[in-house]
């Protein structure tokens, strides 16, 4: 395309997840419920654990924050999904739209790196039970809490201002109800070889060093577990990594699944429903995952209950 065909663009329009008209009024509910369960659901374990003096330990401190994460998360891209379904415009600012992409990658990369540190805790805590209290003091928990939120910035930073510098012409539709990575790539005019290499090299590295924490920390606690000679026993130690494990299985399955293969072969409409899955689906299963599978839990809010 030759240059002078390049405009400046001031707005793109959010095309969303389906453009039937009869299928906007379901979507719109459909996406509200979840919201609310999300927001509702995060804030209730958020609050119950800054509540309850027994869940005071490090990874409860590390579960308080994902579900922050999550509340975050699905608000960078619910609440304007849903206004833009009733807009006849269906617009967001280029610049709102860069917002977005950048709050939407930290948080994910937050996510991201606290299900990595959640890991190591349970290793911690089943491989060297002992050493525990030594080992994740309150001070450790305060600096990995931080150094997940600097890394998750300087991540979202880098790519951000990669896409700053695309040109993008006089077509500004993006297939999608966010302005993600892949979508915005898809429209530009210009190369977008430097963004995908920064996606399958420093994104690869991001996703994949939490994910290498995770795996070796659960190779470790499997181990460990059985070397336990009952077998109740062994089922109580895994009983306890069960939540963590459905969340990490969830997540990195639809991560990879979406940025981790070339440009060229990413489905706008595929992408649309697998995103949904870790954008809106996860951060809304999470407190009922981490709630319905977790004594500690369970317990705090049956005290909780009783006192009012």
């Amino acid at each position: 395309m030759d240059n002078s065909s390049w405009t400046g663009v001031s707005h793109f329009i959010l095309l969303g997840i389906s453009t039937h008209p009869d299928e906007q009024i379901p979507l719109f509910l459909l996406f509200l419920l979840m919201y609310i369960i999300n927001i509702s659901g995060n804030f209730f374990i958020f609050a119950l654990i800054v509540s309850a003096p027994h869940l005071h330990t490090p990874m409860y401190v590390f579960l308080s924050n994902l579900a922050l994460t999550d509340i975050s998360f699905t608000s960078t891209t619910v609440p304007k999904m849903l206004e833009n379904i009733f807009s006849s415009t269906k617009t967001i600012s280029y610049m709102g739209c860069l917002a977005q992409t950048y709050f939407f990658i930290c948080f994910a990369a937050m996510e991201n790196f606290l299900l990595a540190v959640m890991a190591y805790d349970r290793y911690i805590a089943i491989c060297l039970p002992l050493r525990y209290p030594t080992i994740l003091t309150r001070r450790l928990c305060i600096q990995m809490v931080v150094l997940c939120h600097v890394l998750s910035h300087l991540h979202a930073l880098l790519h951000t201002l990669l896409m700053g510098q695309l040109i993008f012409c006089a077509d500004n539709r993006i297939p999608h109800f966010f302005c993600d990575l892949y979508p915005l790539m898809k429209i530009s005019c210009t190369s977008t070889r430097l963004n995908t290499l920064m996606i399958h090299t420093e994104g690869i590295i991001v996703i994949n060093g939490a994910l290498v924490i995770i795996i070796a920390s659960y190779a470790f606690i499997i181990s460990a577990v059985l070397q336990i000679p009952s077998a109740n026993g062994r089922w109580k130690a895994f009983s306890t990594c069960g939540s963590h494990l459905t969340v990490v299985t969830i997540f990195y399955g639809t991560l990879t699944w979406i940025y981790f293969r070339p440009l060229s072969s990413y489905s706008v409409t595929k992408g649309r429903i697998v995103t949904v899955m870790y954008t809106v689906v996860t951060p809304m299963l999470n407190p009922f995952i981490y709630s319905l599978r977790n004594g500690d839990v369970k317990k705090a809010f049956s005290k909780w209950v009783k006192r009012l």
